[in-house]
């Protein structure tokens, strides 16, 4: 894998944010935030340095946000609610043999109600109303009842995040996220785009599945949840 299509990881929620997803953000040319029902994601350029105060405009007190790769003492006025770590895994293989299809389907307005009840079930991560517009999402049915999705967030270069990847507990061990993953992965290779993701890195059981799939351990990173005081 060339090294220079994988750079853009090291800060890839600013890439995003500052390059092809610039339309869906907020902030200044230091700082940016997805817009308001996107996913709740800050980016800086300098990573290790976040121009918090330039956000103040575009931030909403008490607004929970995710903040990757950096582990400095918030400005006045800013607080760090959680303090974790996450893996950062990539594909780098051929795109996988498919797999069964027939029950799967592509998410849409009307599924987001669903969508979000799942997330705030299974909490795969920041989503919220607007987040199925990042990209195509796909999803397994019971009735009218949401077992499984995954879908597309992040997109920078060549690179193309998997996420939201969650199981009803209702339905797991059923192997239904592995084969929504296999429907992305294979469209997101038939594009020419490397496929991502991002794991809590307390979450072994969820990386254990990725890496057995065929994804490699990238990186670790801090990742914090910040937010403006009230």
């Amino acid at each position: 894998m060339n090294a220079s299509a994988l750079a853009p990881l090291s800060n890839i929620v600013w890439h995003s944010l500052d390059g092809s997803q610039s339309h869906l953000s907020a902030g200044s040319g230091r700082i940016r935030r997805f817009a308001p029902g996107f996913s709740q994601l800050i980016g800086a350029r300098e990573r290790e340095a976040p121009a918090f105060d330039d956000l103040v405009p575009y931030c909403a007190p008490d607004e929970r946000f995710y903040v990757l790769g950096w582990l400095g003492a918030p400005p006045p006025g800013w607080r760090v609610d959680v303090d974790a770590e996450v893996d950062q895994l990539v594909w780098e293989r051929p795109a996988p043999d498919a797999m069964d299809t027939h029950d799967l389907v592509r998410l849409g307005p009307s599924h987001v109600a669903r969508m979000i009840a799942l997330t705030e079930l299974t909490h795969p991560g920041p989503f919220a109303e607007r987040t199925i517009e990042f990209g195509e999402y796909y999803g397994i049915l019971d009735g009218e009842r949401l077992l499984a999705m995954a879908g597309e967030r992040m997109h920078a270069g060549r690179l193309r995040e998997i996420s939201a990847v969650c199981t009803h507990p209702d339905a797991q061990g059923r192997g239904l996220a592995r084969r929504l993953m296999n429907r992305l992965l294979r469209l997101q290779i038939a594009r020419g785009q490397i496929p991502f993701l991002h794991v809590m890195a307390d979450n072994s059981h969820a990386r254990a599945m990725y890496e057995r799939m065929g994804f490699r351990h990238h990186q670790r990173l801090a990742c914090r949840v910040v937010s403006r005081a009230g």
